[in-house]
């Protein structure tokens, strides 16, 4: 005990004796005092705060709830691109029928939403129409982001527009939200700059204005509802990475094309162990079983949860991919064809009283721009509706492209109602030219009464 007193004591001596040698090779003049160097730290916060906040929005959406009330939902948002798109959270413009974002300067839009959405990751892109370029914020690298640095929040809390915060990164990598029903993508940046109701979609800054994450949601132990005047607890922000990466495919695509596997999952040291398998999905048809111990994808040595569903939700649609399981101690390779992420656990809307449904048991969907790249048996020149959904049993796979009905081309979601109605009155079954993993092929659909 009394060596660690010595130790300490010494240390201490020391670095009181270096810090007094430093001061002395300087003079007085080449030394900033401390109010010019904390006037220095002032003035860069003050100048991020200044550029940043043309770029910055006020995000109103509204929605009418199932007992005829109006839900008024605010938040904030940024400028992601000059032509007029605007990143936010999911949950801030969440069934909303109409969304008004307001610029710095106070002039206000009608903002389109057009299903530009990611409940995976709570990202929303919205779409004003303006005659000028706007002014936009840069996105950072998250990865090179460094717990301990400083991190400016801007946003409106409780209607106090353009609310500067600061504080610092608290952590990196976090993911904590279960996977309920929806499959969730995490990549959480923590940090002890205040933020509030209100801040949701606007930017977490770095020193340069540089976006590093975007204000999602404060985690309490207590549970404190969110519409609470005091909220105390740590703030985190979606990773600037996964940020950029689903504007830009939302952008460009309109929604999130993911793969699936089927399974429910547990990190485990030696790997992923799996928990359930869904029947008739990708896993359950591969051969994976309840018990199996995931340890690589295509190769790659399966480490963690999060890392894991990234890997399989960039697999292209339709793609053997090679899973290998350890199972009663023996490692066990199988093929499993990864199929796109059923509208449920995407967040998607269900569809249940179509026609095709009660028909058919199946639900579609039309062609997007985007399939061609994420299903490996698509070409840019297919036409057809996408089967979203089908009921346990079906002979029709999830993901089959619809070309044709009784010869007769399909190219909409309409078109396939419309010759379902014009038809179940006189026909029993329905021949549909079909394109899937399994090549193109004819099915015979019986019409249910």
């Amino acid at each position: 005990m009394n060596r660690n007193i010595y130790v300490r004591f010494s240390l201490l001596i020391f670095l009181i004796s270096a810090s007094v040698i430093i001061s002395s090779c300087g003079s007085a003049i080449d030394q900033p005092t401390d109010v010019e160097l904390l006037s220095s730290i002032e003035k860069a916060f003050v100048n991020v705060a200044k550029r940043s906040k043309p770029a910055i929005v006020s995000v109103v959406s509204v929605r009418q709830a199932e007992n005829g009330k109006i839900h008024r939902q605010e938040g904030s948002g940024f400028i992601f691109r000059k032509d007029g798109y605007i990143l936010t959270n999911e949950h801030v413009v969440r069934n909303a029928t109409t969304i008004k974002v307001q610029l710095f300067d106070e002039s206000e839009f009608d903002a389109e939403l057009d299903g530009r959405i990611d409940r995976n990751t709570d990202i929303a892109v919205l779409k004003i129409d303006t005659e000028e370029d706007l002014p936009v914020l840069p996105l950072a690298n998250s990865d090179e982001v460094q717990v301990g640095q400083f991190a400016i929040a801007i946003g409106n809390p409780f209607q106090l527009d353009y609310t500067v915060t600061v504080g610092t990164v608290s952590g990196k990598g976090r993911s904590f939200l279960p996977d309920i029903g929806l499959v969730r993508y995490q990549d959480f940046i923590q940090t002890d700059a205040w933020i509030n109701t209100g801040n949701s979609g606007g930017p977490l800054l770095n020193i340069h204005g540089e976006v590093i994450g975007v204000n999602s949601l404060i985690r309490r132990p207590d549970n404190t509802p969110a519409t609470d005047a005091v909220r105390a607890g740590a703030g985190f922000a979606i990773s600037s990475n996964l940020v950029g990466k689903i504007g830009t495919q939302l952008i460009a695509n309109g929604r999130i094309i993911r793969g699936f596997l089927g399974i429910g999952m547990r990190e485990v040291p030696e790997g992923i162990r799996v928990r359930s398998v869904l029947k008739n999905m990708p896993a359950h048809l591969g051969g994976l079983q309840r018990g199996d111990v995931i340890v690589k994808y295509n190769g790659k040595q399966v480490k963690n949860t999060d890392e894991f569903k990234m890997w399989i939700a960039d697999s292209p649609v339709g793609k053997s991919t090679k899973i290998t399981v350890l199972r009663n101690g023996h490692e066990r390779m199988f093929n499993v064809t990864i199929a796109e992420m059923p509208a449920l656990q995407a967040g998607r809307p269900v569809e249940s009283n179509s026609l095709a449904w009660r028909k058919l048991g199946l639900t579609v969907r039309k062609l997007e721009k985007g399939d061609a790249e994420r299903y490996t048996y698509l070409t840019e020149t297919d036409r057809g509706v996408i089967v979203d959904r089908v009921e346990e049993n079906s002979p029709i796979p999830r993901g089959t492209l619809i070309v044709a009905v009784n010869g007769q081309k399909i190219n909409s979601v309409e078109e396939l109602e419309a010759l379902i109605q014009k038809q179940q009155q006189e026909l029993q079954q329905l021949i549909l030219d079909v394109k899937s993993s399994h090549g193109a092929e004819k099915i015979t659909m019986h019409l249910k009464p």
